[in-house]
């Protein structure tokens, strides 16, 4: 059986605008979930958010982009939905992808710190 990790250190990437988050590992993983979701509130309860917290990061970010991240229609006797746009899409991909150089390039003075480190009981 593998054993978990103990110590770990991660790279927490904040986009900021203004004094707004516009995109962070949270908002991210909110992206991710309602573009398999296809729903906010669906990808909310999914993540144990209220809807009204996931409602509030994404007009957040669809205010601090020059164009909408998520985009949808509103409920009714088929139900609402939401999808992320080509820049929504855009945007988390590109925020992996940027949390991935951020890793990498820790990596080595993780490794340093590491070995420095008690291990938790």
């Amino acid at each position: 059986m593998a054993t978990k990790e103990k110590l770990n250190c991660l790279a927490r990437i904040r986009v900021l605008s203004g004094d707004q988050i516009a995109l962070g590992p949270g908002k991210v993983a909110l992206l991710e979930e309602i573009d398999r979701a296809g729903s906010i509130s669906k990808a909310a309860r999914k993540l144990g958010l209220s809807y009204r917290r996931a409602w509030t990061l994404v007009d957040t970010m669809n205010k601090s982009f020059e164009s909408c991240l998520v985009t949808g229609s509103a409920g009714g006797k088929k139900g609402g939905g939401a999808y992320l746009t080509p820049l929504g899409s855009k945007m988390a991909k590109t925020y992996r992808t940027m949390e991935a150089k951020a890793e990498k390039a820790i990596e080595g003075n993780w490794k340093t710190i590491k070995r420095s480190l008690k291990q938790p009981y």
